[in-house]
């Protein structure tokens, strides 16, 4: 009897995909961007269809064929769309996690090659451009602890600037 069930079931099927597949592959085509993948889901629909083995007549089948056709888009629109959101959040995350790397790097050498060119400087200028640039002093400040003219200060700080971006324009 079940054999018989079985039977009478899967001719049911049959006859449903000869006569439904290319109206069930129209229908997923028609919702979905890639033409492979509605051929896969229009043969999942009628997998699926096995799994309603008591349900399935040959007078509601239509109708349930595309009930399940409708599930299928419904479920693989959304794994479309959380697949396009993880793999922006992986593409933004890693861009950015390389480019904070990248432009670690990128500050740390542009830094030795500050302070090589630093070495370079007459002593004093060598100091007013570094109390000024990595300890962040004032004219002022550094006037009052050398010792020195606010004008002298300046003119060092000038002369050392505009000798370092000259040098880092040829570098970079």
């Amino acid at each position: 009897m079940k054999n018989d069930l079985n039977l009478k079931v899967e001719s049911i099927v049959a006859d449903a995909y000869n006569k439904y597949h290319p109206d069930i592959l129209s229908y997923i085509t028609n919702r979905i961007i890639h033409k492979y993948d509605a051929e896969d889901l229009a043969q999942d629909v009628f997998l699926r269809l096995l799994d309603y083995k008591q349900m399935v007549r040959p007078d509601t089948i239509k109708y349930f064929l595309f009930t399940i056709s409708r599930n299928i888009v419904t479920d693989h629109i959304r794994r479309y769309y959380k697949r396009q959101e993880f793999d922006a959040y992986i593409y933004e995350t890693s861009a950015s996690s390389t480019n904070e790397t990248e432009e670690t790097c990128i500050v740390k050498d542009i830094l030795y090659v500050e302070k090589r060119k630093l070495d370079t400087f007459a002593p004093q200028r060598k100091i007013v451009y570094m109390l000024n640039r990595f300890e962040e002093k004032t004219v002022e400040e550094i006037s009052i602890e050398m010792g020195l003219s606010r004008s002298t200060i300046e003119n060092h700080l000038l002369l050392g600037r505009k000798e370092m971006r000259s040098y880092m324009r040829k570098c970079i």
